[in-house]
């Protein structure tokens, strides 16, 4: 089968690799469509490895496509289901073997692009959100970076838990396209104090400034660290979390042990696919690229203006 792997000096290449087989407890997948994220370019800069049992130099953390083969143990799967998942890495290939039991179904009538782009996405915003910051209905919640392809999932799942979202936004040119996903209020990130206090702050950016935006929060008010791309090093006032009395949230799924992700999962299949069959949810998709065009893929996840989700099509 094909597949990109990182090479010693940490590019991207296609190369073949034998297919994949079932083992106990596994499916294997013809992937159909799979979803960049920032964990590829981390991966491929030596800063994010693959935890144990997944590929360490194939890139690729969700994928959606039909079961091939069936292993030893599984029930409930047959070859031609339509599923999805969230994986520790491998899924920028035409194969890949997942564990049954984190698999989520795929609605009738999704678009292979967009199942692609939903479980990395909704499964971490609803894990962050849900799970550890226990949102409520009347909160006040702040998504920085909510163009992106978590961001778009973070405002969603926060406007459908009843909270009131400001998203922002740095482009003015996609402030218009957020506005689409939900009822919520796009700034830019110099107009986010006019909108305080927070009860939640998601932070998908980073950068050295980035929890100054604690002194934002109302009392006993969270901020959630998701994402760091602009830097992953920023100074702390410790007084404004003290005097707020507020709580700072790290977060990450990929580093989680197998019964923890088949928990989430769960979650996940009961929880938020549903909405996404009823089109509560929706995966924009900024751009899909073919297998042999990944460069290009990779460029544009790396790139500035994305709304959405970046997909490869195998």
């Amino acid at each position: 089968m094909r597949s990109v792997v990182i090479d010693s000096r940490g590019t991207f290449q296609l190369a073949e690799r034998p297919d994949p087989v079932a083992g106990p407890g596994e499916v294997v997948l013809r992937v159909r469509a799979a979803g960049l994220n920032a964990a590829d370019l981390q991966q491929a800069r030596g800063d994010y490895p693959a935890p144990p049992g997944w590929p360490a130099d194939v890139p690729g953390l969700e994928v959606a496509g039909e079961v091939e083969q069936v292993g030893p143990g599984v029930a409930d799967v047959v070859p031609g289901d339509r599923v999805m998942a969230l994986v520790g890495g491998g899924g920028h290939a035409e194969r890949i073997a997942v564990p049954a039991e984190i698999l989520l179904p795929v609605p009738d009538g999704l678009p292979w692009e967009e199942a692609a782009g939903f479980p990395e996405a909704f499964s971490t915003a609803w894990d962050a959100l849900v799970g550890q910051a226990g949102i409520r209905a009347g909160d006040r919640v702040l998504v920085t970076g909510a163009a992106g392809g978590v961001g778009t999932a973070m405002v969603q799942v926060a406007a459908i838990s009843g909270a009131h979202v400001v998203a922002s936004v740095r482009r003015p040119e996609l402030h218009d396209r957020v506005e689409t996903l939900a009822p919520i209020e796009v700034v830019t990130p110099d107009r986010e104090a006019e909108h305080k206090p927070y009860d939640v702050i998601v932070e998908l950016v980073g950068g050295e400034d980035c929890l100054q935006r604690v002194a934002l929060l109302r009392a006993r008010g969270k901020v959630l660290v998701v994402g760091v791309q602009a830097g992953a090093t920023a100074p702390l006032r410790m007084f404004d979390l003290m005097l707020a009395r507020a709580q700072l949230i790290g977060t990450t799924i990929r580093g989680r042990s197998p019964a923890e992700k088949a928990v989430l999962a769960a979650t996940v299949r009961t929880a938020a696919v549903p909405l996404l069959a009823r089109g509560r949810l929706r995966v924009p998709v900024d751009a899909a690229f073919p297998l042999d065009r990944f460069s290009d893929a990779y460029a544009r996840l790396g790139g500035q203006g994305k709304f959405g989700k970046v997909v490869l099509i195998p």
